[in-house]
């Protein structure tokens, strides 16, 4: 599993992260505060607070999955260290 936050702070980030990962079968929660969303779900990202980072949990091996990987590799300008 892939655990870090990450900041969705525009609309155009919101959308822009959920099309990155529909692309990919791993699941994605989404979590601020005791609120876990579907990662692919634009409706759910929106319920959330979004001033500050939230945490993403991408389920898989990110260590012996190649789309695991590039999956990580596109989400990089999101990645934020809290």
């Amino acid at each position: 599993m892939f655990e870090r936050y990450v900041l969705l702070d525009s609309v155009n980030a919101v959308k822009d992260f959920v099309r990155i990962v529909n692309d990919y079968p791993f699941d994605v929660d989404l979590l601020s505060g005791r609120y876990v969303v579907d990662g692919k779900s634009i409706m759910g990202i929106f319920s959330l607070n979004l001033k500050a980072p939230v945490l993403c949990h991408i389920h898989g091996n990110q260590d012996t999955d190649e789309r695991m990987k590039s999956l990580i590799e596109k989400l990089t300008p999101y990645i934020q260290d809290k």
